[in-house]
């Protein structure tokens, strides 16, 4: 980050997978002051702050977005230079089975935040408040689900599909309203799929990976013909810092990786990639794609994803430093070299099991 030395941020979600990267990222190699605001539900972990956990410029606070009261009193107390918003719950699966969880925080914990976050930057004094920024991190599925061709832009029409999506789009739109109506300076960016270091073992790659190190059925949804953009976080973290130092106030900017690939196209790298590193530790005669399964399709499976990152790319330089294929083969070197990170973060919230079923989905 190549603002002033001493930036104070407010990174909400910092104990997650993201906010996680970005809070190393700060104290680590850009100097900062970072408050980190997280709630830690299963899928935040200290831990994953490794180096930066006990920094002194890292400050953590366990809040949760949605306590105004709470997030009041880490304002005035931190006196921010400008907010992160990674906060959310993102799983799609658990979406469809508790839907008002994430109405509840992506919601409602995002007007509250901004709420406060403005109550804060009225308080500044002309200078700082005119330096002052709110950058707001949101998702590609808030457009939809896209055909074989094309790509999403900033001016793609939002049509979520799932009650994560449609979360998220109730999030992106309270933060452009707060910009458009009260001059708020806030800034919007949708990212594609994530995954790296530290990512908490439910989503597609690190979930993979543990199976296929376990002998385990490797869980692919449908025929595996979805399509998914992936970004390897640490492009991304890079990418928001660009858009928090020099992106325009009240602008969106897409983050993507360029690194389409069908979701069985993926799991067969995964089971390469384990077969290949593992063989010294476990050896095995039996190639790990005969663990791939598929199981029935999540409900209303969005087809493919993918990101036009021509603005953030034209207007601030932003660049992926990893193509996908290095990035998967570092995920999966990490995930083995850290076993004790992932076994301990595997509480008994989630244990691999099959979510987004949909049955509690109705309540």
């Amino acid at each position: 980050m190549a603002t002033e030395a001493q930036a104070r941020v407010l990174v909400t979600g910092g104990a997650g997978f993201i906010g996680s990267a970005l809070v190393r990222r700060l104290v680590l190699t850009d100097g900062a002051v970072v408050a980190n605001l997280d709630k830690l539900t299963y899928a935040g972990n200290v831990e994953s702050l490794a180096e930066a956990r006990e920094h002194p410029r890292h400050h953590f606070h366990r809040v949760d977005i949605a306590d105004g009261p709470a997030l009041r009193a880490v304002f005035e107390r931190e006196r921010p230079t400008a907010v992160i918003h990674l906060a959310a719950e993102s799983h799609v699966d658990r979406s469809i089975d508790a839907p008002g969880e994430f109405v509840r925080t992506n919601v409602v914990g995002t007007y509250t935040l901004l709420a406060e976050a403005m109550r804060h930057w009225r308080s500044l004094p002309a200078e700082a408040a005119a330096a002052f920024r709110f950058l707001h991190v949101s998702t590609d599925e808030v457009y939809g689900s896209l055909g074989a061709e094309g790509l999403f832009t900033e001016s793609s029409p939002y049509t979520p599909r799932s009650p994560y999506s449609a979360s998220k789009a109730g999030s992106d739109h309270l933060v452009r309203a707060w910009a458009h109506t009260y001059g708020f300076p806030a800034l919007v960016t949708n990212c594609s799929n994530n995954y790296g270091p530290y990512q908490f073992p439910e989503k597609l790659i690190p979930l993979n990976i543990l199976k296929a190190l376990a002998g385990e059925p490797m869980p692919v949804y449908g025929r595996g013909e979805n399509v998914r953009d992936w970004l390897h976080v640490e492009d991304h973290v890079a990418a928001l810092l660009l858009v928090l130092e020099r992106g325009r106030v009240g602008e969106t900017y897409l983050i993507g990786g360029g690194g389409e690939r069908r979701n069985i196209e993926v799991v067969e790298a995964i089971a390469d990639l384990v077969d290949e590193m593992a063989a010294r530790r476990q050896p095995s005669a039996v190639s790990r794609r005969g663990l791939i399964t598929f199981v029935t399709d999540r409900p209303g499976h969005d087809l493919r994803y993918a990101i036009d990152s021509s603005k953030l790319r034209g207007e601030l330089g932003w660049r992926p430093r990893w193509t996908f294929q290095e990035g998967l083969r570092a995920t999966v070197r990490w995930y083995l070299e850290n076993r004790n990170w992932w076994e301990r973060v595997q509480s008994g919230a989630y244990r691999g099991e099959r979510l987004g079923l949909g049955e509690e989905g109705a309540r």
